[in-house]
């Protein structure tokens, strides 16, 4: 398969299910090389051969970015490939579920480097040197507030939105677009991989990760600075700027806690 001499090259990790998934689709779908990174080379390899009949060019990187030095191993395998990327989607991260004080503390840690320290390595190391190019983070509704029995997830979904919008600001003048797509729950693996059984998240609005990748690239594309998928969630971060602390920490309790 050949790609057009004026395709760009989108670089999507966690790219072997749910919204990563999707969101190679959707690039693809319009017309842009991708570079699929995730850990499961088998889903890798099925994602490249429905992809290529797009007639865009696909690159598999299998490798486990929680590695010790994986950032920088990647950008070097990327060079050492002749590969250029455009467009950075930090898409890869973990949850864990249940009262903190009870948690595993290496899963803690884990979630922690997947979901912030390896998307501001990456990120980083993307924009080094760059006069143009685009970034999309992959955020949360979850970090608008605090998330009792789910506290760390919801606190680096809190860092990856602020750190996003800031980055945004800091390159405004420039031809640098960066995004923050901020889903409410989806119908991934997700909730299943956190143990999230108990959970009623996902119990009365949910969305599929198509209709958050076509948003999410539809927003990157035209320059927004934060995507929120939906309306109905739309409605809902506008609304929690009125909530009280004491308000959003309950509610967070109770759709968290048990069904």
């Amino acid at each position: 398969m050949s790609a057009s001499e004026s395709s760009e090259t989108a670089l999507i990790t966690g790219a072997s299910t749910g919204i990563g998934e999707a969101l190679a689709r959707e690039f693809a779908r319009h017309g842009d090389d991708v570079v699929l990174v995730a850990r499961r080379r088998e889903r890798l390899d099925d994602l490249a051969t429905e992809l290529a009949d797009h007639g865009v060019e696909i690159h598999v990187l299998a490798m486990d970015l929680d590695d010790n030095g994986a950032p920088t191993r990647l950008w070097s395998t990327l060079e050492e490939r002749e590969i250029a990327v455009d467009t950075l989607v930090n898409n890869v991260g973990i949850g864990t579920y249940g009262r903190f004080a009870e948690s595993d503390l290496e899963a803690e840690r884990t979630q922690l480097r997947l979901n912030v320290s390896v998307l501001v390595e990456l990120t980083q190391q993307f924009l080094d040197g760059r006069s143009e190019g685009a970034v999309l983070n992959v955020g949360s509704v979850a970090g608008f507030v605090p998330g009792p029995h789910m506290a760390g997830y919801y606190a680096s979904k809190a860092y990856v939105n602020s750190f996003t919008q800031a980055l945004a600001a800091e390159h405004r003048e420039t031809d640098i677009d960066v995004t923050v797509l901020c889903p409410g729950p989806v119908d991934t693996e997700f909730q299943e991989r956190a143990g999230m059984g108990d959970s009623a998240v996902g119990s009365y609005l949910v969305y599929t990760p198509e209709q958050v990748a076509r948003a999410g690239y539809r927003g990157l594309r035209v320059g927004e600075t934060v995507v929120i998928p939906g309306a109905a969630m739309s409605l809902l971060v506008v609304l929690l700027r009125f909530v009280p602390r004491s308000l959003q920490r309950w509610g967070g309790r109770l759709v968290n806690g048990d069904r």
